[in-house]
This record gives structure tokens, sequence and C-alpha cells, in this order.
């Protein structure tokens, strides 16, 4: 849905693109009126005191099924799930997902600094993940920005995990006009451009092939990657070949147990990471006192 005012979206461009997702769910201020004045009999004005100062969740803003007054609709023109409302009583609450660390800490206190009045207009969350669960969270929201019947979703994925691994690229750049990504005979690392084509060393095609069978076995039968259609032994033998895993780790070892030690190769296992999640309540708040209005009438 977009902005009511686009003056009023921020400037993330000191961001690493792959160190910040963004996120919009709706509230409906129709809804929770209704609740505080005709279930609970409070005055408009309370209603409206209590609804000001509201403070967010994560999971009731970001969760896969929202429940009342939340929700998302895309539509130009959107009616309240629940009580049908129009768009005049829903608030937008745009979500902001900063990963922590050295690359972003320094740009996330300066973006911080220069919120217009930070307290009353915006709400920070922080978060505590690990590295595992933050890779199994970004596989999950790329693999829903994709187009499965489309076949450049693998190159789209390629630029993900590039974006993800090196957060200074520039991934529109690195990518334009790129058809095709292949496996290189001669480097030993990192990538390389040839013109429409993309060379990846063999350890970081075997990392784009498990990227590509991870997302879409979830869509069809089987891993469709870059080298086609692959079983999980397929996989394995190819991750292998690229050297990803240790001689010695990989001696005895049933496949599930190789497909865990890749996973957290490339994920970075059980480290603790922070998620700082930036609300931007500068709508809700400015929604909040339309619709309050129409209620003390």
């Amino acid at each position: 849905m977009p902005s009511k005012n686009d003056s009023r979206d921020l400037d993330l461009s000191r961001f690493p693109a792959a160190a910040v997702t963004t996120d919009t769910t709706q509230l409906c201020l129709s809804c929770l009126f209704k609740l505080f004045t005709k279930q609970m009999n409070l005055a408009p004005r309370t209603a409206y005191s209590e609804i000001k100062r509201y403070v967010f969740s994560v999971p009731e803003l970001t969760g896969k099924e929202l429940t009342r007054p939340f929700f998302r609709n895309a539509e130009k023109n959107p009616r309240c799930p629940s009580c049908n409302a129009a768009r005049r009583s829903h608030a937008r609450l745009d979500i902001y997902r900063i990963e922590g660390g050295k690359q972003t800490d320094a740009a996330r206190r300066a973006l911080v600094k220069s919120l217009p009045k930070m307290a009353e207009n915006f709400q920070i969350i922080e978060v505590k993940t690990t590295r595992r669960a933050a890779f199994y969270e970004w596989l999950d929201a790329l693999g829903r920005t994709l187009d499965f019947a489309d076949d450049t979703w693998l190159v789209s994925a390629t630029r993900a995990l590039l974006e993800r691994r090196e957060p200074k690229l520039d991934g529109a750049e690195t990518f334009s006009g790129v058809r095709a990504v292949r496996r290189s005979q001669r480097l030993t690392e990192g990538w390389e451009r040839d013109g429409a084509r993309l060379f990846l060393s063999p350890p970081l095609y075997g990392e784009a092939l498990l990227i590509q069978y991870l997302i879409s076995r979830a869509q069809t039968h089987g891993g469709l990657t870059l080298d086609g259609r692959l079983t999980l032994p397929e996989l394995l033998r190819r991750l292998r070949h690229a050297g990803l895993f240790a001689a010695t780790s990989a001696a005895g070892a049933d496949q599930f147990e190789l497909l865990e030690q890749a996973i957290n190769g490339l994920a970075g296992g059980d480290e603790t990471l922070k998620y700082y999640y930036l609300i931007d309540r500068r709508d809700f708040l400015d929604t909040v006192k339309s619709v309050y209005s129409s209620f003390a009438t």
C-alpha cells in the first residue's frame, strides 16, 4: 500500500541492502474505537488517550497471520476485513528491521538521532535471536519475493546471496544484464563478471546451489537449482566437490547431518544476533486524531 506521505520515507541508503527489511501493517482504528467506546464503555476522549499511547509488539505487527485490528491489504482502497471500515480509518505502520552488527550500528545510531520527535513518533524494539534463526527468516522472506514460474528467480536468489555475504556490494549494478550464472573453473574464491555471465568460485557456487535448493524445495518436489532439479544426495555430492565439507566432518555422517553442517556453515550457527525493529508511528498518530473526531461528534 503506498504511503499517504512519501516524504516521510526514511533514508536507509547508509545501510547494506541485506541488513534492512521493511514491512507494512495496517491498523483499523474504527475497530479499536468501537472496542473502547461500545464494549468497554469508555468516553471517546479516554479511548483516544489510551489508543494514542499504545506500545506495539513485534509479533502482532509482523506475524504471518495477523489478528484484528491488524491486517495487510495491498489494494488502493482497502476495506477492513473485520468491520468493513474504509481506508480513512486505517493507520499505516511501517516496520524497519535492522540487523545489528559492526556494519550497521553506526548507521542505525545516526538514523535514530535524525528522526523527528523520536520518542513520540517512533518506537524501537530490540530482539535477540541467533544467526541460524535469522538465516531461516531471511530465506523465508526471500522465497516470498521470488516468482518460481520464471527461471530468472535463480539469478535473483544468487544476487540475494551475494548481497548477504558482501554488505557493500551494489547488487543492482553487479547484476544488471546478467542472464546466466556459472561455476568458474579458474577462480578459487569470489566471483567475476564476463558480459552477461556471472562466474562464481566453486565454494560460492555451492552456496548458491544450497540457497536455491532450500528455497525451492518448499515449492516443488526436489530442489530446483542452477544445476537443475536435485535430490538431496545429488546436492550433497556437489557441495562436497565444492569443498564445503571438511573431510573429517563428512566421514560417517548421514545426509541430513551433512545438510545441517552446510546450513550452519552458511548461517553462522547459534551465535547471538540482535534485531532492531523501528516502528514509524506518524501515520498512526495522525489517523487516531482524525478517527477520534468522528467518534467525538
